[in-house]
């Protein structure tokens, strides 16, 4: 076991935990902060928003029309006059205006799904360059939501709720104006439940925002628990907590429900109320109004005009009150969506990636932290990959490591794991690294492979600070090989041709053979095309240590890691691959974390690490006369080989 970053007491074993916020995501910001946000995401969209708008007004406006257009036909009526062209006018009023609001609405979703689109490709651009302390401090869950959830509520409520705000404002202002014009005291009236219907806005859309902004976060929380759960399915299988992981994940979703039906009874608040005065205004108009054609102030048709504009007005109302609701959703699903855009990123054109807004007219960069990786110069498709692959033939030497002073600490407050670490390994060979665990030795690879930055000290590739390497170049020169080795869900030649896309068969067929996969491909139904199943469970532990190494040799790197990477093979296979390696060794730099001692006597120069400090070097023979660790570390392995291997030998004295 070597050093891992620790993990903070957290109560992420509950999903439902509501306390708890991912670290590195804000808290909820204030109404105007995720208004600001998004309207961020709907600008590269605002024209074809503006067409949908314009369209919807237009549809609207004809609709205003239609109450004048049926006053005029009662007019008609009542003088005798013919009616068929008044009539053909309404009726064309009518469709026009269906057909115009159908397509405003059309050309509204088009652009929401735009949004979407542009908002997941910035987010899926940016998740998988997140720095690796980010990640380790983040549930992966929740990230998750905020690239699936949020963005289908932005889908949701955005465009329309604009539409809504903006048409409803406008149609609501002319209407009012259109029945001023038929009858102020009728108006009176109807302005009087306008404003009240404006005080419950103000009251209720405030808690409509914070209780969507909660009941998303629990989302992505049981999204979270669920992530936990089928990523070590079957270490929970093993240990029967099938019911008590069940039970948390009842817990997170029930706790979604709640915060669920939170939002939902306040947006049924906001409707409720905004109908029964509606309809109460409705009941007064018309008792007002018959006073009034009865006394003679105003007529039928006036009447009757007024009442249609007063039925026009009343889902206009509540259409506005809807849209300043879906705003608020909206809103908070964009602070969230910024809260994931923000988090911090490693430098721009890693993995040879171009950028994320390619393909997308008028997207905008990425907001706070990700600025930098939006405005990398965009190359085209696939270029990095083949400048990384000409700079990696160009210079095919092994490289050099150095470390120079390096202090470590995962997080501040915490024990160092590398105390002013220093050491050189020269090109060429294996280079072994053993110790207790903890003592550093993974933590040596993750520094090399700028998964973390040193708090002090240097780390030297070729006599160059790492920190001074582009990031795809540097990796591009470094295989590395982990200790509980990743296979990814996909093709055995997806994870093979990883970072190494253009890859040729002959190549692939060198590197299966070298790892010994050829004869386990040889009996897969369909060879490299066979599925491995998720994070290679189709394949034993051993066959994934192999599917690691043959994509790390595949990259064809000028300093290869190998952390504990045949750990899980038998003995004939070990003994392959370390003669593979021993082989590779006259092209390569190999540095090795090894815990077998098999491994380690035939590495050209071995460090002993000791609570983050080297503390010996030399090759077998000199460590096991100079240094009581090692030989005593060598001594108990060599105890356990023989165990292994002939139970009933007597256990030798050391």
């Amino acid at each position: 076991m070597t050093s891992a970053p620790p993990t903070e007491a957290r109560c992420t074993d509950d999903p439902a935990c509501p306390a708890e916020q991912p670290a590195g995501l804000a808290g909820p910001g204030s109404a105007w902060s995720g208004l600001r946000a998004l309207a961020g995401h709907l600008r590269p969209q605002r024209g074809r928003m503006l067409a949908g708008v314009a369209l919807g007004l237009l549809g609207s406006v004809l609709g205003l029309a239609q109450p004048l257009a049926a006053k005029h036909v009662m007019d008609i009526i009542g003088h005798g006059q013919p009616t068929t062209g008044p009539v053909v006018l309404l009726s064309t009023l009518v469709v026009a205006g269906g057909l115009l609001a159908g397509l405003g609405h059309y050309v509204l979703d088009r652009s929401a799904e735009s949004v979407v689109c542009t908002v997941r490709r910035r987010l899926t651009h940016l998740l998988p360059r997140l720095r690796v302390p980010v990640i380790e401090h983040t549930e992966p869950g929740d990230l998750i939501a905020r690239v699936t959830s949020d963005t289908v509520l932005l889908r949701r409520t955005a465009p329309q709720a604009v539409s809504a705000a903006v048409t409803g404002t406008l149609i609501t202002v002319a209407t009012v104006v259109m029945m001023g014009l038929l009858d102020v005291v009728l108006l009176g009236v109807t302005l009087t439940v306008i404003a009240f219907v404006g005080c419950v806005v103000i009251v209720v859309t405030p808690h409509i925002g914070r209780a969507t902004r909660h009941t998303q976060e629990a989302v992505g929380r049981m999204g979270a628990g669920l992530e936990r759960t089928l990523g070590a399915l079957r270490t929970v299988k093993a240990a029967g907590a099938e019911q008590g992981e069940t039970a948390a994940l009842h817990r997170a979703a029930e706790h979604a429900r709640r915060t669920g039906v939170r939002a939902a009874a306040w947006e049924a608040v906001s409707a409720t109320l905004s109908a029964v005065v509606l309809q109460v205004c409705f009941l007064v108009v018309l008792g007002v109004g018959g006073a009034r054609v009865t006394s003679g102030s105003i007529g039928v048709s006036t009447l009757v005009a007024f009442l249609l504009y007063l039925f026009a007005l009343t889902p206009r109302i509540g259409q506005l009150v809807e849209g300043v609701g879906q705003l608020q959703i909206g809103a908070a699903a964009a602070v969230r969506i910024r809260e994931a855009e923000t988090l911090e990123v490693e430098e721009a054109g890693i993995g040879g990636a171009e950028g994320w807004e390619a393909g997308i007219g008028g997207a905008e960069g990425v907001q706070g932290r990700g600025d930098e990786a939006a405005a990398a110069p965009e190359r085209p498709p696939g270029s990095h990959e083949r400048h990384r692959h000409r700079h990696r033939d160009r210079d095919r030497r092994p490289a050099t490591v150095t470390f120079q002073q390096v202090h470590f600490t995962y997080r501040p407050g915490l024990p160092a794991v590398h105390r002013h670490v220093s050491f050189a390994v020269p090109a060429g060979g294996v280079t072994a690294i053993v110790g207790p665990s903890g003592a550093g030795k993974t933590t040596v690879f993750a520094l090399i492979e700028r998964f973390y930055e040193p708090d002090a000290g240097r780390v030297l590739l070729d006599g160059r600070d790492i920190r001074r390497w582009p990031l795809a170049e540097l990796r591009a020169a470094i295989g590395y090989v982990e200790q509980d080795p990743t296979v990814l869900a996909g093709t055995l030649r997806d994870n093979l041709t990883l970072g190494a896309a253009e890859a040729t068969d002959e190549q692939i067929a060198h590197v299966l053979r070298l790892a010994r996969l050829d004869t386990v491909t040889d009996r897969l139904p369909r060879g490299l095309d066979t599925q491995v199943g998720h994070r290679g469970s189709r394949l034993s532990g051993g066959e994934r240590q192999r599917v690691a190494i043959a994509r790390a040799l595949l990259r064809r790197p000028r300093l290869l890691l190998l952390d504990e990477a045949t750990s899980q093979l038998d003995a004939a296979n070990e003994a392959a691959l370390r003669e593979t390696v021993t082989d590779t060794a006259r092209r390569t730099t190999v540095l090795v974390v090894a815990h077998r001692l098999s491994t380690v006597t035939t590495a050209d120069r071995i460090l002993v690490m000791e609570a983050g400090r080297v503390r010996a070097r030399g090759t077998h023979a000199e460590l096991m006369a100079h240094d009581s660790l090692y030989a005593e570390w060598a001594s108990t392995q060599l105890i356990a080989f023989r165990r292994r291997h002939n139970p009933s030998a007597a256990v030798p004295e050391c």
